[in-house]
């Protein structure tokens, strides 16, 4: 049996040399582990409109989606995710946890400090190290 696909975009936002991280919640699947901020694709939908909605239910912010970065895939048990990665730019607004444990800014040398979800680590892999790149 085919598993099923769920598509999920995530930010990548900069700000003086640092990446706006965030813990999921510990009732979520993988819980507190770090992401890029974002979420699942609604049905219908474009990646912009989901990553606009996903940065305003998580962080409370409104943001300019700037472009695409990368794309990685990643299997898990039941199911297929496939990972959408764009720079984004926020708006005016500071960004605060509204639906996650935490959020951070760090800097990419930082990011080994931190256990980030298996399709998020995709994401940085491609982002700091060309797409499709692999460590």
């Amino acid at each position: 049996m085919a598993k099923s696909r769920v598509r999920v975009v995530s930010a990548a936002i900069v700000r003086d040399g640092r990446y706006l991280i965030t813990q999921r919640l510990p009732k979520a699947v993988l819980p507190l582990m770090w992401e890029f901020p974002g979420g699942k694709v609604e049905e219908g939908e474009s990646d912009d409109v989901a990553l606009k909605r996903e940065l305003m239910e998580r962080l409370g912010i409104e943001a300019t989606v700037n472009g695409h970065l990368a794309s990685t895939e990643r299997e898990y048990r039941d199911y297929v995710v496939e990972m959408h990665l764009y720079a984004c730019e926020l708006s005016a607004a500071e960004p605060h946890p509204v639906n996650v444990k935490e959020m951070r800014w760090v800097r990419s040398s930082e990011f080994e400090r931190y256990e980030f979800t298996p399709a998020d680590q995709g994401s940085m892999d491609a982002l700091l190290f060309g797409k499709g790149a692999k460590r």
